[in-house]
């Protein structure tokens, strides 16, 4: 089916050519030459982009973009307009707009610009689709990535949720273990129950038995009444048990009967209770390593590994970095009220080669600190940490070498080789598609093509 592009502009000049370059490489277009007429198109079902000049008389494309945005947040919008200036560019942004174009523009940006907000309209759609799958959970909607790891990591995921099955989390430190065990615990029959976790690392070992199973009035020193556990707090819902490798030895026999039996006792009293709950377990040690060492008991193991799932590091999924620390940049911005709208081309270049030792927490880590860093509209490299920028080591191995393809066969790994080819020359050429062209050897129209094929998205630089 024909994607659908609403164009709004007074002039009837730019009406034609816009339809001629649209209609030509395969879209249906609407054209209203009012904001107020363009409005009465906004219930239209199949309406995938809007395309609205700002300067317009009667309703202006300022006020026009936040009532569409506001009667259809499901639709992008681009603003184009002849009076392009840093305020204008800003505030339509601030206001909705996905993309900004300046008049006059060349065919090939429009269609560009077109191209990236209709596959941003999918990328809406299809998260309307997956928050109504997974009955508005928040954890599920945080789960982000398009690549390959990231999918397969919520199909396993969705697998196991709806089952009373222990899990056992494994994976680098800040690779969001404990998002995936809180993913699994909304997308359960238990989500309307008590979600707890315990840092079993974080609680010193003479409290942490206390702390997960409660203790009675004069169990010990300063135990002046009863208190709950946090496995009691659990009941009828999930026990999230985060490093369970720093777990004491004797503890773990003490865990292990619970696993077994259902059943545990406060500390301080001989009454025995009954429990209902799932236990997820997450750690960044290899626990049959832990086993071999004697750290570890193997019979706890085996009750807590039913089903375990590994949260691939950051770096083996490198095509959602720029997704991931554009959400993040979204969310520390509104936090902050800094007005950043986004990433240089370079800047997110330069995310993409770093190694990440500390994976997604370390890469929020570093947009928050950009972001405090960045005087301009858009994140650039000096903005960057330096340890990011001056990385050359193992990312860049990691990425392409033929020996670590992964899951990427040979014609993924020379797609990403290209990206990165017209992205470096583009930023080098700031941005300019003619001199970039020149730079790699080809004609501007095959650069163009290239750039389509592989969606990337050119980032103005606004002096």
């Amino acid at each position: 089916m024909k994607r659908t592009v609403l164009v709004v502009d007074d002039e009837s000049n730019m009406q034609t050519v816009i339809r001629m370059i649209l209609e030509g490489v395969g879209y249906r277009v609407i054209v209203a030459d009012s904001g107020e007429a363009a409005l009465t198109h906004a219930g239209n079902p199949n309406l995938d982009v809007v395309l609205s000049d700002l300067r317009m008389p009667g309703m202006g494309g300022e006020e026009f973009v936040i009532r569409i945005r506001k009667e259809r947040p499901d639709v992008p919008v681009i603003v184009v307009t002849a009076h392009g200036t840093i305020r204008s560019a800003v505030k339509s942004i601030h206001d909705g707009a996905a993309d900004y174009l300046t008049k006059p523009f060349e065919p090939e940006q429009l269609e560009i610009a077109v191209h990236n907000a209709i596959k941003l309209r999918d990328i809406l759609r299809e998260n309307e689709s997956l928050k109504a799958a997974v009955s508005d959970s928040r954890s599920a909607k945080r789960m982000v990535g398009e690549s390959r790891a990231a999918q397969q990591l919520l199909e396993e995921i969705r697998r196991v949720a709806p089952y009373k099955t222990s899990v056992l989390i494994t994976g680098e430190s800040g690779t969001g273990k404990e998002l995936v065990a809180r993913t699994i615990h909304e997308l359960s029959p238990r989500r309307d129950h008590a979600w707890v976790a315990i840092n079993c690392s974080a609680i010193p070992r003479d409290l942490i038995e206390s702390e997960l199973f409660g203790y009675v009035k004069g169990a010990f020193t300063g135990a002046t009444q009863n208190r709950l556990g946090r496995l009691e707090q659990a009941q009828g819902g999930t026990l999230f048990l985060d490093e369970i490798g720093d777990l004491d030895l004797a503890l773990q026999a003490k865990l292990l009967r619970v696993l077994q039996e259902r059943e545990f006792s406060p500390v301080g009293s001989d009454q025995v209770r009954s429990v209902d709950v799932r236990f997820l377990a997450a750690t960044n040690r290899d626990p049959k390593q832990l086993v071999r060492e004697g750290k570890f008991r193997e019979d706890l193991l085996y009750r807590l590994d039913v089903y375990s799932i590994e949260v691939p590091p950051l770096r083996s999924r490198r095509e959602d970095i720029p997704l991931l620390a554009k959400i993040f940049l979204q969310q520390l911005a509104a936090e902050t009220d800094k007005k950043i709208t986004g990433f240089a081309p370079a800047a997110l270049e330069a995310l993409e080669r770093y190694a990440w030792p500390g994976n997604i927490r370390e890469l929020r880590n570093t947009v928050e600190r950009s972001l405090l860093s960045c005087s301009g509209q858009i994140i650039e490299v000096k903005d960057l940490p330096d340890a990011v920028v001056e990385s050359n080591g193992p990312a860049g191995a990691d990425a392409f070498s033929i020996d670590k393809l992964g899951q990427k066969n040979l014609d993924g790994w020379l797609e990403e080789v290209e990206r990165r080819a017209i992205l470096d020359a583009l930023n080098q050429c700031n941005g300019v598609q003619a001199h970039a062209a020149r730079k790699l050897g080809i004609s501007e129209r095959s650069l163009w093509h290239r750039i389509k094929k592989l969606s990337i998205q050119i980032n103005r630089v606004i002096n």
